[in-house]
């Protein structure tokens, strides 16, 4: 499962993210055990790939941020494969 913010909001969430934890940079972040390649948690900040589900409730505990604060919709794993095929058989 994969949570998507509407425009802007993913990296309004890490901001807030950074914010609550202290951190200075995405880099930091990695270093306070959030176990994820520096260059995904960029990709992921600039909007490039949806959050996984397991990760931004990995995030909202580690800084005590309610999820309801934020407006999202989860989708499908599978949501950009679906996307994808319709466009190919066109």
């Amino acid at each position: 499962m994969r949570v998507e913010f509407r425009k802007g909001k993913q990296r309004e969430f890490f901001k807030e993210v950074l914010l609550r934890s202290n951190c200075p940079s995405l880099r930091e972040l990695k270093n306070r055990g959030i176990d994820i390649s520096y260059s995904t948690i960029k990709n992921y900040f600039s909007e490039k790939r949806l959050l996984p589900l397991s990760l931004f409730e990995t995030l909202c505990n580690f800084v005590e941020l309610k999820k309801e604060k934020f407006d999202f919709k989860i989708v499908e794993e599978n949501w950009g494969q679906i996307i994808g095929g319709k466009k190919s058989r066109k």
